[in-house]
């Protein structure tokens, strides 16, 4: 008798509602992220240096941790787009609603969920404010932003991508409210509030900026625009924003705190000009990480096919794959410490040198087998993400929590 009327549609409605460029750049960032929160708990030489430390690294480890520089500002870029075409079915002051609820409900996840994952330790000494966080307080600031005009939010955004670094020598000393208040906006720092560590890793200027031009870009979306003027679009913006990297870069006077220098190798010589700062994103940072994700969304904009098909279902439910893949990699971590011959309490966070304690002296692993437990996680995470995702797409108009995740 095939399908009843009343719920084909409903199916074929639901996935007509989202655009596929944009879940499958969010998938792909999404897989690409969790490649460096493994290396975080498996690679052994991440408890001992940072792997863009070019006096330490290898070519390998370099671009190893250098192709996850993408996945937060795409990440956020993608939450403002979507923050966008949410609005364009509902009103200013409904898109406001959500947007500040949301932005809230993001802030205690980062506090009370994310950290416990990263820690495994439930008296919270330790609360790592990162890419959650900062998603949430942009999204705060951009519920009251959407009643702008969309030229002004993009002309502040633009402002605080390209104009932040002019703050770079500005430093607040102390641990005072006022030292954390600009922690919290532009300079990285950890405060200690009695038995707690606050370590925040994410200011949020640059982000607020990055997200608010997403604002902006949603617009390109809008239905009926021109498919070809916005592919159009993207690639003239993508090609600039690149362009502009290299010339800004070049010259080594304005866009990123950390200048380039002429290295050991033609190859360290490149790695040093890719070297550019994370915390808090630079121009630079911002410029090369958004200008490659224009070209993917313009070059992507036509039908899945059965890989891309299973890559978007991971851009289709970001939160719960977030907090999973987090839990997961820690719970496997705890694994890799117990066959190594470690207690699996060594990897209970107690302090903010986790990453260098003496219990875990010696553990690691190599990129190979941290790139295999990577891809392992990956195919173990799809079927549950593809089950939440057939959840979402059939419950959303019915249960509206699952806007939250």
């Amino acid at each position: 008798m095939g399908i009843p009327p009343r719920i084909k549609p409903v199916s074929r409605v639901l996935k007509s509602k989202r655009i596929e460029s944009i879940d499958l750049l969010r998938g792909t960032v999404m897989i690409i992220m969790a490649l460096d929160h493994v290396r975080d708990y498996f690679h052994k030489d991440a408890f001992l240096y940072d792997p863009t430390d070019l006096t330490k690294t290898s070519g390998i480890l370099f671009f190893t941790r250098f192709i996850t520089h993408y996945c937060a500002p795409i990440f956020v870029f993608l939450a403002g787009i979507s923050a966008y075409l949410y609005g364009s079915k509902k009103t200013r002051q409904e898109l406001s609603f959500f947007l500040f609820t949301r932005g809230i409900w993001l802030v205690f996840v980062e506090f009370f969920i994310i950290a416990f994952e990263i820690t495994f330790n439930p008296t919270y000494p330790i609360f790592f404010l990162q890419v959650i966080w900062a998603i949430g307080l942009s999204m705060i600031v951009l519920s009251a932003m959407v009643y702008m005009n969309k030229h002004l939010i993009l002309f502040i955004g633009i402002l605080l991508i390209a104009g932040h670094n002019l703050l770079d020598g500005v430093h607040v000393p102390g641990t005072g409210p006022s030292s954390f208040l600009w922690s919290v906006l532009h300079d990285p720092g950890d405060f200690h509030i009695g038995r707690f560590t606050i370590m925040v890793k994410y200011p949020v200027l640059p982000w607020i900026g990055i997200i608010a031009v997403g604002y902006y870009f949603g617009s390109l979306y809008r239905s009926g625009f021109n498919e070809e003027e916005r592919k159009g679009r993207l690639i003239i913006m993508g090609a600039g924003a690149i362009a502009l990297f290299v010339f800004l870069r070049a010259l080594n006077i304005y866009g990123d705190p950390a200048p380039w220098s002429i290295q050991k190798s033609p190859m360290y010589s490149f790695m040093s000009f890719l070297n550019v700062t994370k915390y808090p994103p630079s121009l630079l940072y911002t410029l090369i990480t958004l200008g490659p994700a224009l070209f993917f969304l313009a070059l992507s904009e036509k039908p899945l096919n059965s890989f891309t098909e299973k890559v978007s279902v991971f851009g289709r439910v970001p939160m719960f794959y977030y907090l999973a893949h987090r839990l997961l990699i820690h719970l496997f971590a705890v694994v890799g410490a117990a066959v190594s011959g470690y207690k699996w309490t060594d990897m209970v966070m107690l302090t903010t040198s986790v990453y260098r304690m003496p219990e875990l002296k010696g553990y690691g692993f190599n990129l190979f087998i941290t790139y295999l437990v990577w891809i392992g996680l990956i195919f173990f995470l799809y079927p549950f993400c593809k089950w939440f995702d057939r959840y979402k797409r059939t419950h959303q108009q019915k249960q509206w929590w699952l806007s939250y995740l």
